[in-house]
């Protein structure tokens, strides 16, 4: 077959076929059942570009957007106020192809862009140092296992029950395939204690003596947790945490129905060289300038493959850089001031929705800006009343509490938002 996408002529593919033991490229593809290749598609035919734009937009609208509906959704996507700043800076065209700036000489705009980004969520976190960036909040957790185990030399992980069950699932995904066993409880064969704040139900645990009393088993202590949050609460750093990882999309990134997010990988300087991704420095040259190189690499791309910590190549550096600008852009100040705002509407929330007969929630918990109620019908039927009304309730965790519905309440639900909310459930159990 001859097809200007394939380079190989007729006699690559023949001597390509003889090596491998095959007569034939269908024998390639043998194992897909016949039903599933090549299969017809039903498509309709070509169509003007403004028709097919008409088209596209009535699909579209199809969809349920944050800017028409309510959402209580939370979880690890939630909607967020993001400065306008955020989008004119990331929408430059020296930031569009976030590519790993190999070359410093002429990637010195986005070096310094990383290296910022790096540097406030240290600060942040009140960490020693953090990388350029990671897939996602899941994957930098897990990652931060894998990291435990090649620092302590111990194939154990110890995760709390009370983290999500999502971040969970991708933590065994990670490391059955390296057969590190997972257990609940840490002990002295243990590499780390993995603890989520808040965690999976919005309740903020205490940590007092927690990383003593991991550190005198051997074992280091890493925590997930909800970057916004550090607004008012406190950082894992001050408490003693190891490595600290997070989801960053509530920093300045749209849900975008779902991601792409950022993931956010921070540790103490004593284990920087088992951190996976990269790490921009700052330096000077020989005469005297400020610039910026990548510090550390650690993939197996610039290091022998077995001293290698990861995989971690082209990633999601934009996002990085619109964290960046979001908490340049918000200070301290501003970044209480938003948290404090999502945190007092979310009690607002809570008591209002707990005065309601036939629902409870935990007054005795301590939490950010999601919280479990337990409704008198399933979540199922709560979500579906609620989405009838034009509004997208919460999570499911009835697996965890009975009738359990985690409702999320960000600075962007109105005072008005949350009434109506109340006064639907109201009208549900009535």
């Amino acid at each position: 077959m001859v097809t200007p996408y394939i380079p190989n002529t007729q006699d690559d593919q023949n001597r390509i076929m003889e090596t491998i033991g095959i007569s034939s490229v269908d024998e390639l593809f043998r194992d897909i059942p016949r039903g599933r290749l090549n299969p017809s598609f039903d498509l309709p035919g070509p169509m003007a570009e403004a028709d097919l734009l008409r088209e596209l937009q009535s699909m579209a609208a199809k969809n349920w957007t944050l800017d028409v509906h309510t959402s209580f959704l939370g979880n690890g996507s939630t909607n967020r106020f993001v400065p306008s700043i955020v989008g004119h800076i990331i929408g430059r065209n020296e930031f569009l192809t976030a590519y790993t700036p190999y070359q410093p000489e002429v990637s010195q705009g986005i070096l310094q862009a990383i290296y910022e980004y790096q540097s406030l969520v240290s600060q942040l976190f009140q960490m020693d140092a953090t990388n350029a960036g990671m897939y996602d909040g899941a994957s930098a957790l897990a990652e931060a296992a894998l990291m435990a185990c090649r620092q302590t030399k111990r194939n154990r992980v110890a995760v709390r029950k009370s983290i999500s069950p999502l971040l969970r699932e991708v933590l065994e995904t990670y490391l059955n395939a390296q057969e590190i066993e997972i257990v609940e409880n840490v002990d002295d064969e243990s590499a780390c204690l993995i603890v989520q704040q808040p965690n999976h139900l919005g309740v903020w645990e205490s940590t007092d003596g927690l990383a003593a009393e991991t550190h005198s088993l051997g074992a280091l202590l890493v925590c997930s947790v909800d970057p916004l949050s550090l607004g008012m609460f406190a950082a894992p750093g001050s408490y003693g945490a190891d490595i600290v990882v997070a989801e960053g999309q509530s920093l300045g990134i749209a849900p975008s129905f779902g991601g792409p997010g950022l993931g956010i990988f921070s540790c103490r300087k004593e284990y920087v060289r088992q951190m996976p991704s990269r790490i921009v420095g700052r330096t000077f040259d020989g005469n005297g300038k400020e610039g910026f190189v990548l510090t550390l690499q650690t993939r197996e791309q610039h290091i022998r493959r077995e001293k290698a910590t990861s995989n971690i190549c082209t990633n999601e550096t934009l996002l990085a850089i619109a964290t960046a600008v979001y908490l340049a852009a918000l200070g301290p100040k501003g970044l209480r001031q938003v948290s404090e705002l999502a945190y007092h509407k979310a009690h607002y929330a809570a008591q209002r929705i707990g005065d309601l007969s036939g629902f409870s929630v935990n007054d005795g918990d301590i939490f950010f800006d999601e919280f479990v109620v337990q409704c008198p019908q399933s979540p199922e039927a709560t979500n579906q009343y609620l989405l009838d009304k034009g509004i997208l309730g919460g999570i499911d965790v009835s697996s965890s509490v009975p009738n359990g519905l985690l409702l999320c309440v960000t600075e962007l639900v109105t005072r008005d938002q949350i009434d109506e909310l109340v006064s639907c459930l109201e009208r549900m159990e009535n």
